[in-house]
Parts: C-alpha cells; sequence; structure tokens
C-alpha cells in the first residue's frame, strides 16, 4: 500500500502541441474514460487531468497498469500507431514522486506560464468528476484536500499569484481593470492565431464581460466558441463590432495596420473605447490615440507588466517549493499510517469481542448500575492495551518499518483468523 500511487504525463515538457491536441480530453470524454478503465482494469482511484497543456492520468493501485493506460488513452483518441508515441509520456512510477508531480502541477510550478492562475480550477474541476463517479477514495480524497491546503499557503505566503506573467493573460487583466465601472462590458477578440486562442482560454471563466469573437475563417471563431458564452462575429462586419466594443484586443497576422484612424473616426466614438494591439506587426494604427476617448495598449507595455510579473513569481519559487516539501511531510505520514489502519481495527476489534463475550459469560446478574459501571471500566482497559502499540505502529511508520511490527501483532493475536467487521 505505501507504493501504489502512479502517474503519467504527456506534456508541454514532452510533447509538440500537435501531439497534446490529438490527447486533449473534452469532459464527457474524460468520464468515458475514467468508467473504462474502472472496468477493465479495477481500478478504483483515479484523476484524469486534461487542459491545453496536458494530459495526464493518475492512479492508485497495486498492479502497474502505466502501459495499459496509455494504450487505451491513444486507443480511445483513435490513434492505432501507439508505439511510436510512449515516447513523448513521462512516467512517475513510485508513490513520492507521482504525488509531488501533482502538486507541482496544482501549484503552477510545472506550467508553461509558471504560477499558471488557472490551474487551480482545473484541477478542482477534474477531482470534482472523479468523485461524482465515485472514483476517488480515502487516499485520493486526503491527497486533493492536502494540494487545496497548500494552495492556500502559496496564495496567502507568497507572490507566486501576483500579475499576470503572460502577455495574454495580461490582456485579459488589462481589460478587467478597464471595464470594472462599465456596467455589462463588451469585449471583441479580433484574430484566433496562438495568442488569441489563449486570450480566450484565458477570459473564459471570468464572466465580467460579454465576449465576442472574430476571425477570417468564421468556421475557426465558431469552434473556439463552442462550449463557451461567447458571440461570433462576421469578419465583414468589423466596423460594426468594434462600434458596439468597450475594449478591442487584436492579434491579428496583416501586414499592415487593420484599424486605422480613419476607420475609428468615420465609427465615431461616444464613449471610451480601449484598444489592445497583440499584433506584430501592429494591427492598430499609432495614430488612432490622436481621437478622443482612443486609447491604446501596444504588446510592449502587456510584455512589460508580463516580464515584471514572471520576475515576481521565479523570485517566490523557493517559497514555494518548501510549501509543498512541507505539506508532502505530514501527507506522507499519513499515508503510511493508512497503512497500518487495518491492522490498528482488527487489534481493536478482537479485544472489544472478548470484552464482549467474558462480560456476557461472567456479569449476567448485574444491576443495570453496575453493568453500566463494568462496561466504562473494561472499555478503559481496552483503550489502555490499545495505547502502545498503536503508538509503536504510527512510530515505526514514520521510520518505514511498520511491516515486520505489523507481522508480529498480527501473529501475536492471531488477527488474521479473526472474522468479525470491523469497528468504528
Amino acid at each position: 500500500m505505501q507504493n501504489t500511487f502512479k502517474a503519467f504525463s504527456l506534456s508541454h515538457n514532452s510533447a509538440p502541441l500537435a501531439v497534446r491536441e490529438q490527447l486533449a480530453l473534452t469532459e464527457n470524454e474524460v468520464k468515458d474514460f475514467l468508467i473504462k478503465i474502472k472496468d477493465l482494469f479495477g481500478i478504483k482511484e483515479c484523476l484524469v487531468v486534461s487542459t491545453c497543456n496536458r494530459t495526464e492520468i493518475y492512479y492508485a493501485s497495486e498492479g502497474d497498469f502505466t502501459t495499459q493506460l496509455i494504450k487505451a488513452l491513444l486507443t480511445q483518441k483513435g490513434i492505432i500507431d501507439t508505439g511510436s508515441y510512449f515516447a513523448h509520456f513521462q512516467q512517475f512510477n513510485g508513490q513520492e514522486e507521482a504525488v509531488k508531480h501533482l502538486f507541482r502541477v496544482a501549484t503552477g510550478l510545472d506550467s508553461k506560464v509558471i504560477g499558471d492562475l488557472q490551474i487551480p480550477n482545473q484541477i478542482k474541476q477534474s477531482y470534482q468528476i472523479v468523485a461524482d463517479l465515485n472514483m476517488a477514495g480515502p487516499f485520493l480524497h486526503r491527497l486533493m484536500h492536502t494540494i487545496f491546503f497548500s494552495n492556500k499557503r502559496v496564495a496567502q505566503e507568497t507572490s507566486f499569484r501576483d500579475g499576470a506573467a503572460s502577455t495574454s493573460y495580461a490582456a485579459v487583466a488589462l481589460t478587467e481593470g478597464l471595464t470594472q465601472n462599465i456596467n455589462n462590458p463588451k469585449v471583441l477578440i479580433l484574430g484566433l492565431g496562438e495568442i488569441g486562442i489563449d486570450v480566450c482560454k484565458n477570459i473564459a471563466d471570468k464572466e465580467f464581460a460579454e465576449i465576442t469573437v472574430m476571425n477570417r475563417s468564421r468556421e475557426k471563431a465558431e469552434k473556439i466558441a463552442a462550449g463557451r458564452n461567447f458571440r461570433v462575429a462576421n469578419f465583414s462586419d468589423l466596423a460594426l463590432e468594434i462600434k458596439r466594443s468597450d475594449v478591442i484586443i487584436s492579434s491579428v497576422m496583416i501586414d499592415k495596420p487593420l484599424i486605422t484612424k480613419e476607420l475609428i473616426e468615420s465609427i465615431g466614438i461616444l464613449t471610451y473605447k480601449y484598444f489592445i494591439d497583440l499584433s506584430v506587426p501592429r494591427s492598430v494604427e499609432n495614430n488612432v490615440e490622436d481621437i478622443s476617448g482612443a486609447l491604446v495598449y501596444n504588446i510592449d507595455t502587456l510584455r512589460e507588466r508580463a516580464d515584471e510579473a514572471l520576475r515576481i513569481r521565479m523570485a517566490a519559487i523557493p517559497q514555494v517549493e518548501q510549501i509543498i516539501e512541507e505539506t508532502i511531510v505530514g501527507f506522507n505520514d499519513w499515508s503510511r499510517e493508512m497503512v497500518v489502519s487495518p491492522t490498528i481495527n482488527k487489534l481493536k476489534n478482537a479485544l472489544e469481542q472478548i470484552r464482549k463475550e467474558e462480560i456476557a459469560r461472567h456479569l449476567k446478574n448485574l444491576s443495570a448500575e453496575e453493568s453500566e459501571r463494568i462496561e466504562k471500566i473494561t472499555m478503559g482497559i481496552v483503550q489502555k492495551i490499545m495505547k502502545s502499540p498503536v503508538l509503536n505502529l504510527k512510530a515505526a511508520c514514520k521510520r518505514g518499518d511498520a511491516d515486520q511490527l505489523v507481522e508480529i501483532i498480527n501473529e501475536l493475536f492471531d488477527l488474521e483468523k479473526q472474522h468479525v467487521g470491523y469497528i468504528h
């Protein structure tokens, strides 16, 4: 039981985007995969994490099913030539390394954007799915809540969550700040290349504005909007959509500015309009800001913000790693004690059965008051007898040599032959 938790990972550290896209799982696919591996391999505790940057499986089992699980995942995604994909997976076959990896992922230490603010929520959503499917047992429940506790410490005790450490997230943070005094602000995301898609992912869960997406290919815009509360607008309606929007985030790849002073003057600005230009070359003309009410932020401004946030987060890494190490020590102590819990329960059960049998045999004619007194006395005796074995077992767990003591106690009290249920 001390080495039953394992994991494997396909992430930005080990696989290119094209491969990660092939193996990304929707929520329904995650549920289907969990049910499948429970039926095929008898795995009862499992966590599946699938984001744009990683697809990972964590599972608790005395058997090693990592190879079979990777094949099952590839097969589910319609990949027949499974062998060529194995090199893209990192495997964590020891419990300590699997637990530590999950801690690092959940806190954002292993993210493409260090300290990623989305990852804690993504991990919580993954946990909720397995909890709903009854595929989270005592080990996984305890592990996940320990991780949530460490994340809370990271947020409260360090600057690891401060600022926006990517230009796309900085654009979203700036948008949120600019529109905080606008009732139901309207945001237009123009251009859905890599940066534009990142903006969409970062803004999707914010729910502070009405989001419209626009791309030269409407089909791509509809694909990005699927499953999200986004409007899709035709590229031909650019002037109309700029007119109705409060913030325009542009990442269009174009040789010359798409949004010109002439265009904005023809639209007419009645209130403040904010242009966030993430394009290189720029897609918003320099002199747009000469128009009253128009404010332009370019990628250099956002990069400065992101670089400063990244510097602050990088400086906080040693504190985050210290919090993780401290938290894992406590979790490992609990995990090792979990191994001896069945022996403790069996011993408690055996002593309690002896106590009840002796009371029933010798004390039949006692009054109710005398019976109650004897009950308390004998229960106290059992608790005192239990104290030393329990303390010694827990101490042995911390030393890592509980197995021998468990064997001695089992043999001494003949616990393997006890056929009675656990007493809680």
